[in-house]
């Protein structure tokens, strides 16, 4: 038989069929603990009871109009989404790349407006902000350009969490740069958590140089780091933010939330979507915020991420292959001094969902609702994974 689908993904031999809080069950009916939450995605779980009511009943009522008319669920979340990131205006579309794209638009109108013909934005190496052309060319990992060349052009990488590189920029690259593009904690690349000071910094040079900073939030968003954002553990604030990932809690969504002069540079007809923003999704995200909100949320994933956190370093200190252990709330890495890919197809046989990236770091990103005995499962089998890993190979 042939195979229906393109072959876009490496798929693990399992399926699953229905999914309850932190668990899913296969299509065998064998039950397993989740810590990757489709990819920070479902944060509150899975089969959350709010958010299946709400689905139910925007189903029976208005799934699509378009943007052609005014949609108030869009009007609602966009007033929900400023005032909560201290933005200004919103635009939706259907994903964290679709995000980005309309970030990357934005910082280019941008820079037109100031007289700068051919515009430029810094980005991170080891970043990642998604696999169209633009944002794939401003991802900071040669082998997702591979096979995709020529590259969307004018993206100047820069070491991540190394002030000194933006500053010490020559003066002919610096004088076309319209933004600065990064995620406040890289989540590709391998979890990895820049300085304190880090962004502060950057704000300070971007507000020097009339530079746009424009945070990547797709999956540190949404109380995942221990705040509604991550960028809110610093003191500064961006001038585009983009979300997608938890904010549909598994329903297609993504928003480029922007301030100031960058808020005003999309106008009618220089950017769009279809489905942008439809009543199904807009309505979901914002019982999404409202849950995160009654629930506490972002308290919960700072204090049980710090626990685990602690409890990763010392249940692994005598293991001298693990490199790092890093992390902020419910968004957490433990690095190993070889590739361990071989760990996702193993975590199966233990009834446990993770996710390898960056080739050598393990990445867990449990749903923000998991319980403290479910907290420890997922540590007690991941120690028991590595140790059984650096064993055997």
């Amino acid at each position: 038989m042939n195979e229906p689908l393109m072959s876009a993904y490496a798929r693990l031999p399992i399926a699953f069929e229905r999914g309850e809080g932190a668990r899913l069950w296969d299509t065998a009916g064998n039950e397993y603990l989740d810590a990757l939450a489709g990819v920070a995605v479902c944060g509150l779980g899975h089969a959350h009871p709010a958010i299946t009511q709400t689905i139910r009943e925007q189903a029976g009522l208005l799934l699509h109009t378009s943007n052609l008319y005014r949609i108030p669920w869009q009007e609602a979340l966009a007033t929900q989404l400023n005032t909560l990131a201290g933005m200004e205006r919103a635009f939706f579309a259907n994903s964290g790349a679709e995000a980005n794209e309309a970030a990357l638009k934005i910082a280019r109108r941008y820079g037109h407006r100031r007289g700068i013909d051919s515009p430029k934005i810094i980005v991170m190496t080891g970043s990642f902000h998604g696999r169209t052309l633009a944002t794939l060319s401003a991802t900071g990992n040669s082998k997702i350009h591979a096979g995709f060349e020529p590259l969307v052009q004018n993206f100047i990488r820069v070491p991540y969490n190394d002030v000194s590189a933006l500053e010490q920029l020559p003066g002919q690259l610096r004088q076309d740069v319209v933004a600065v593009l990064l995620e406040p904690i890289q989540g590709e690349g391998g979890i990895v958590v820049p300085d304190d000071t880090y962004l502060d910094q950057i704000r300070t040079i971007c507000d020097t140089q009339d530079w746009l900073l424009m945070l990547d939030e797709v999956q540190t968003g949404l109380c995942r780091t221990g705040r509604w954002f991550a960028f809110q553990h610093s003191q500064s604030q961006p001038d585009v933010i983009t979300l997608a990932k938890s904010l549909g809690n598994g329903i297609p969504i993504g928003v480029c939330l922007a301030r100031g002069e960058a808020a005003q540079v999309i106008q009618p007809g220089s950017h769009g979507s279809t489905c942008g923003g439809n009543p199904l999704a807009c309505r979901t995200a914002l019982t999404v915020l409202e849950t995160l909100e009654q629930q506490d949320l972002s308290a919960r994933a700072e204090q049980l991420g710090q626990r685990m956190l602690e409890a990763f370093r010392e249940t692994l200190r005598d293991l001298p292959e693990i490199q790092a252990i890093r992390g902020k709330g419910l968004m957490l890495g433990i690095m190993l001094d070889r590739p361990c890919g071989k760990l996702m197809q193993a975590a199966l046989a233990e009834r446990l969902l993770i996710n390898v990236t960056a080739g050598n770091v393990i990445r867990l990103l449990p749903p923000l609702i998991i319980s403290d005995k479910e907290a420890d499962i997922i540590i007690t089998k991941i120690d028991k994974l590595i140790r059984a890993f650096l064993k055997n190979g």
